[in-house]
């Protein structure tokens, strides 16, 4: 069967395919891919690392955070009116509120939260990836407006982008706005940068 090559079909396929996985596969590849990130050789030692909410069938990042080395803090993302997003830390049992896409977000004013700048790692979450480290997203834009620094400047911030196994394409149609990543990594491989590989 052959992939779509637009955008809109490929995340209705990938999503799909990612929402058919079973629960057993799920907990599993959360395990395998908590040890895929934290091995990455530019993984930090200390400073915050932004997470996400998992949504729609994305992969979980909760054995990722429960791992997390001291010195490390953990980060969930905000919606700032500005169009970009913004990151506040955040632990288990602490309050969340529901944003405007229905994504759970620590309850804090987006003003106070840190900026993208203030992370020493990002991990993305994607609807379909390629071994280039290509990501594609839900379509908001939200992380490219966000990252958009990543064009001109070098890291940090670094930036993974993580999925199933399932969710891997031969190759993702790429836009000028799309921001590169420093990595990809599923529960079955880790895709590194040429720069970094």
């Amino acid at each position: 069967m052959s992939q779509p090559t637009d955008r809109a079909a490929l995340r209705t396929l990938l999503r799909e395919r990612r929402r058919a996985l079973p629960a057993a596969a799920r907990i599993a590849a959360a395990e395998a891919l908590a040890q895929r990130v934290l091995a990455l050789p530019f993984f930090p030692s200390s400073g915050y690392v932004a997470g996400y909410w998992a949504m729609d069938g994305e992969i979980g990042l909760h054995v990722l955070q429960m791992r997390l080395p001291a010195g490390l803090v953990y980060c969930l993302p905000v919606l700032h009116p500005d169009g970009v997003l913004r990151f506040a830390p955040w632990r288990s049992g602490d309050a969340l509120v529901t944003n405007r896409y229905g994504i759970p977000e620590p309850d804090i004013h987006p003003s106070s939260a840190l900026t993208a700048a203030d992370m020493a790692l990002i991990v993305l979450p994607l609807v379909g990836f390629d071994a280039h480290g290509h990501r594609l997203g839900m379509g908001g834009g939200w992380y490219d407006r966000s990252l958009a620094a990543r064009h001109t400047q070098p890291a940090p911030p670094h930036l993974v982008g993580v999925g199933f196994a399932a969710q891997r394409l031969d190759a993702i149609p790429q836009d000028h706005w799309d921001v590169p990543l420093d990595a990809v990594c599923c529960e079955e491989a880790t895709y590194l940068a040429k720069d970094i590989a």
